[in-house]
């Protein structure tokens, strides 16, 4: 319905256009508020950590040495160690004790699921105290 003037004008047309300056001026502001609050979201928590106080355990008198050589074959000590026989190997050099803490170490070259393989053999032989060797000060920043 419209209200007329008096006159008859029968080319009143609707507008079917949509006024979208409100919705721009919308759209700015959050983008602004976006862009304000983006960076805020990504901040780091500074933490100033603390310097390991622990001090190195002192090496047994006679170390028992696993090498993981880059072939991937086995040596206790300095005698070779084929895989399937590694448990019994060990127990010799251990003296039939297994709480003997086995240190292993391998070539850089070694993969580390190969470095598993032995964990699980020496799991599987009894012995549980394993430790890693790593040279010390080397490593990576």
């Amino acid at each position: 319905m419209s209200i007329g003037t008096g006159e008859q004008d029968h080319n009143l047309d609707e507008m079917h256009e949509i006024n979208v300056t409100p919705f721009i001026d919308v759209i700015l502001v959050l983008l602004i508020v976006f862009m304000v609050a983006a960076p805020l979201s990504t901040v780091d928590v500074p933490v100033d950590l603390p310097a390991a106080s622990a001090q190195p355990q002192a090496r047994p008198p006679k170390p028992l040495y696993l090498t993981v050589k880059a072939d991937l074959t086995l040596a206790a000590g300095e005698v070779p160690a084929p895989r399937e026989m590694l448990g019994q190997v060990l127990i010799q050099a251990a003296n039939g004790d297994k709480s003997t803490r086995i240190f292993v170490r391998a070539d850089k070259s070694v993969p580390y699921g190969e470095i598993m393989k032995v964990m699980d053999l020496l799991r599987g032989a009894g012995f549980l105290k394993v430790a890693l060797v790593a040279l010390e000060g080397t490593g990576a920043p």
